[in-house]
């Protein structure tokens, strides 16, 4: 696949901090490359150098085969950037007028930019509110609205700092929708995210970053394929133990197999359960279910995506939370 962007070895520093350390990233035509990091980790600092935003300190970075920033003017037309905060628009304009706005700066004559905006107000769900001032929207209604500017040009490249912060899930799942059409017609995206648990079925590849470089780069099932799960969480039914005795059966069954304990803030038949190294899943219920107990859910307790995510990161103990 050719590389529509191209970083090289891209580090950034700020004063004395390193903001960014000899990344490396590769995103073609059609892919959606999801970035992935802890805050702070320097996703933010990147995409504004693939934006030609902000110059790195040293490293390449190439957009359709032409170096960064001696083209960034010719450049900066073919990318749709929807930035973390919201304070990119005309808050006294309407939906509606900014994206007209926005339109025209890319050439568009004012009878198309009207039409465009009202095509991409109806489908980020603000049609609604295209006569209200920007001002008065929500966070939310911002960060669709981003969306909604990002797309105005159909642009090759597309680069998305959370852009589903501040949704919905039905809004999110939308905002998704339509990023992955427009890979289908070839926009290469750099998804930057804290959602972890969406990349699955939609990221093409991951990029992992943490403290400015580059901790993993593969695809998603790769990247699940980190870690092994071990804790999960059941519920446990035995019409003929209670209490004392029923934690005792439940040691005795596994033994050496795996420990199990109550879960916490949950209702008194849900059990995390932590298997032994080298204990399979299947053997640790069966002899639950030879011990009469009956095993009515199992489900892990963190997400593939999440445990490796935390591994990587270093943030992988057993009460983190991204």
């Amino acid at each position: 696949m050719t590389a529509v962007i191209e970083a090289r070895e891209v580090s950034r520093q700020f004063a004395e901090k390193i903001a960014l350390h000899r990344v490396t990233l590769d995103v073609g035509r059609g892919e959606i490359c999801a970035l992935l990091g802890p805050n702070g980790a320097g996703k933010t600092t990147l995409l504004r150098i693939l934006a030609g935003l902000l110059e790195p300190t040293s490293g390449v970075v190439r957009v359709l085969g032409t170096e960064v920033p001696q083209a960034a003017a010719a450049f900066r037309r073919l990318i749709g950037l929807i930035p973390s905060g919201d304070r990119t628009f005309y808050l006294r304009l309407s939906g509606l007028e900014n994206l007209v706005f926005f339109a025209r700066l890319h050439g568009m004559i004012r009878r198309d930019a009207v039409r465009r905006a009202f095509t991409l107000l109806e489908q980020v769900g603000l049609s609604d509110s295209a006569s209200l001032q920007v001002g008065k929207y929500s966070h939310g209604m911002q960060k669709r609205l981003s969306v909604a500017r990002a797309l105005l040009a159909d642009p090759p490249i597309l680069l998305a700092d959370e852009a589903t912060h501040d949704l919905d899930p039905q809004g999110a799942r939308s905002v998704r929708e339509l990023i992955h059409d427009a890979a289908r017609r070839g926009a290469a995206v750099v998804w930057a995210t804290q959602r972890i648990d969406e990349i699955r079925g939609f990221a093409d590849s991951v990029t992992l970053i943490t403290r400015g470089g580059v901790r993993f780069a593969g695809s998603v099932p790769q990247l699940m394929a980190v870690t092994v799960p071990k804790r999960y969480l059941l519920r446990i039914r035995n019409g003929q133990l209670n209490g004392e005795a029923f934690q005792r059966g439940l040691d005795q069954a596994l033994r050496h197999m795996a420990a199990i304990r109550p879960a916490e803030g949950t209702t008194a038949d849900h059990y995390v359960l932590t298997i032994a190294d080298g204990v399979i899943l299947g053997n640790a219920l069966a002899a639950l279910t030879a011990a009469n107990f009956q095993v009515l859910a199992c489900m892990e307790e963190r997400p593939e995506i999440e445990e490796a995510f935390l591994r990587l990161t270093g943030e992988a103990t057993s009460g983190s939370t991204v």
